[in-house]
């Protein structure tokens, strides 16, 4: 049975063994000293936040998820981080962290929640496309 939730204490290994995935797949390798700054924040719950997907109990799939303001509607929140185990992949997890956040997020009252991917990632756009709209916009970054 697939659940949906926030992260515990006791998932810390399987939160970084997971999100060590989702930035390997991504091309980086974070020093630990990032995996604990992050971990704090989201147990703080105020400025970053998480939730996990679980089947059988077992931590397959996180999400990590931000609001801010908007000159142009209410607050966004953007869903920075997606990742789902790739033994459990097809299985509903990453559709239902999506939902959760929407549904976080729209009980908050942001007006979108949106998100970005790398263009090659062709599996996850088969969900997005499902679950989303794709405006057009192309992302720009300027690394400091």
């Amino acid at each position: 049975m697939l659940t949906i939730g926030p992260l515990e204490p006791a998932d810390r290994p399987a939160w970084q063994q997971l999100f060590a995935g989702y930035n390997e797949f991504y091309g980086r390798t974070m020093p630990d000293e990032f995996y604990d700054q992050a971990w704090t924040r989201f147990r703080q719950d105020t400025e970053i936040h998480a939730l996990g997907a679980r089947l059988g109990g077992q931590l397959v799939g996180i999400t990590h998820f931000l609001t801010h303001a908007s000159t142009t509607s209410p607050d966004s929140c953007y869903l920075q981080d997606l990742f789902t185990a790739p033994e459990a992949r097809g299985q509903g997890a990453a559709r239902a962290l999506i939902a959760a956040v929407t549904d976080w997020a729209r009980a908050r009252g942001c007006g979108r929640v949106y998100w970005s991917t790398h263009e090659s990632n062709a599996t996850a756009r088969r969900l997005y496309d499902q679950v989303a709209e794709n405006r057009g916009f192309i992302l720009y970054g300027v690394p400091l």
